[in-house]
């Protein structure tokens, strides 16, 4: 019987240690996957050092060829004076019209709700945007998040161009939920 129970008990120990390292395990891999994606989001924005090093003819190409890469059509590079805010032009996969505004800024500046509100106003009315895409190389303030949100127009800040320019399809970058996804904090001149 004794033998019996120091069975019972080495089992009961032994299952006790398995949870244990099961629940330590799950830790570690939960901190190692939030370290990866902070590591990623570091490595989009290191990409775009060049990005900031551009002109805004050359940003607005830039989005222009991300567009083409992702199966887009018909995409030009209208930007310059008088174009209504609509600085490329082109037709998503799936047919629909897609009409985006480049901003090209410095990435401690921000982006607020005046500028999507003029983009707003012209992207389906003059341009008949099916898809409005408003793409900067800085963040977006949070009232310009929230005004987008309720006009269903589309924003990528310079989180997002990271992705987008790691190989993230546009198609996908469009299901995301302004009001949730990125953040409104302006980057330090000297952050990564």
């Amino acid at each position: 019987m004794g033998t019996a129970l120091l069975g019972v008990v080495a089992t009961l120990v032994a299952a006790v240690v398995v949870t244990g390292l099961v629940r330590a395990g799950r830790r570690e891999a939960q901190a190692e996957k939030t370290r990866l994606a902070e590591e990623e989001r570091r490595q989009a924005r290191r990409s775009l050092d060049v990005v900031w090093a551009m002109d805004d003819r050359e940003f607005e190409e830039y989005v222009a060829e991300l567009c083409r890469r992702d199966g887009c059509t018909r995409v030009k590079r209208v930007g310059g004076a008088g174009d209504l805010g609509a600085d490329v032009i082109g037709w998503l996969p799936d047919g629909r019209k897609i009409v985006i505004q480049c901003k090209r800024y410095a990435k401690h500046r921000t982006v607020g709700s005046r500028d999507i509100q003029t983009f707003n106003g012209t992207a389906r009315a003059e341009h008949g945007a099916d898809v409005p895409l408003f793409v900067a190389s800085c963040v977006f303030t949070g009232p310009a998040r929230t005004f987008a949100a309720r006009q269903h127009l589309t924003l990528i800040d310079v989180n997002l161009l990271g992705f987008w320019n790691s190989g993230t399809t546009l198609t996908s970058l469009l299901d995301l939920d302004i009001g949730r996804s990125g953040t409104n904090r302006r980057l330090r001149p000297d952050h990564d």
